[in-house]
């Protein structure tokens, strides 16, 4: 019985490893992606492409500013704020 509970353990714990090495280079989901865009429009873009969680952080690709540069734009896990923004030079 000791191995069976021993045998679960390490199976269990080699899925939660693996699900979160798949965590990173996520798609949003439906909510999140409604909070990127309302994030993104507040901040003054118009229009974006790729975006995944990657790195603890929302990446955005291809984000068009007010000023018409293509930006490539990092995003706050926890409030969707700008921590950083960069001309994407592509």
């Amino acid at each position: 019985m000791t191995r069976i509970k021993i045998a679960a353990g390490i199976l269990a714990s080699s899925a939660f490893i693996v699900g979160v090495a798949f965590a990173d280079g996520r798609p949003p989901t439906a909510e999140e992606t409604s909070a990127i865009s309302a994030a993104l429009t507040k901040a003054g873009f118009s229009e974006w492409g790729k975006i995944e969680f990657d790195d603890g952080k929302w990446e955005v690709d291809d984000a068009i500013g007010a000023d018409g540069k293509q930006y490539d734009v990092d995003l706050s896990a926890s409030d969707f704020s700008v921590i950083k923004k960069e001309i994407d030079n592509d």
